[in-house]
């Protein structure tokens, strides 16, 4: 069976059952909390997908992971249904979903600019404003970071589209053209 296809399906459930229950939020939240462990520790998937491992254990690591707590009653009941379907090492797939649906449903982009050195509080402010008059009344999760390789100037990635209009990048550009 088609991976992507599992974790979409459970994903796609999961959202309609937290809606129902005025929790999507708040599993927004876990899930979003959850997909940071997983980028920051490959080992989490590891553990997931090992069968020495219980699965008591895999529940109880992916609760402490997204940092649940008892009355998040949606991701509970969620874990369990997991468990039971010995389908625990989809959760990565299936946070990933989730977050994506809850994005696509709130009209809600991501955002991650890199600059080649810290930007000003001004240049910052401005270049949010500037990212949200293209984003058309949709809301953003804006992320930042500095990278001293672009040499200059700056790369804007909003989800799948990229803007670099970094001095790395043009440099680039005119050594393709020069080898043409």
């Amino acid at each position: 069976m088609n991976e992507g296809l599992i974790p979409r399906r459970y994903a796609k459930a999961l959202y309609e059952v937290a809606v129902e229950r005025n929790q999507a939020e708040r599993l927004y939240q876990l899930m979003t909390c959850l997909e940071q462990q997983f980028e920051a520790s490959p080992a989490l998937e590891a553990t997931l997908a090992n069968p020495f491992v219980s699965e008591s254990d895999k529940t109880a690591l992916l609760r402490t992971a997204a940092g649940a707590v008892n009355a998040d009653t949606a991701y509970n009941d969620f874990l369990k249904l997991l468990a039971q379907n010995r389908r625990l090492d989809f959760a990565p797939g299936i946070c990933r979903a989730y977050t994506l649906l809850y994005r696509q449903a709130r009209d809600i982009y991501r955002v991650h600019v890199v600059s080649a050195a810290p930007l000003s509080q001004d240049q910052e402010t401005r270049l949010k404003k500037f990212i949200e008059s293209h984003l058309k009344g949709a809301s953003m999760e804006y992320s930042s970071a500095v990278d001293p390789q672009l040499i200059g100037g700056f790369v804007v990635n909003v989800d799948n589209e990229r803007l670099d209009a970094s001095v790395r990048q043009q440099l680039q550009q005119m050594r393709q053209h020069l080898i043409q």
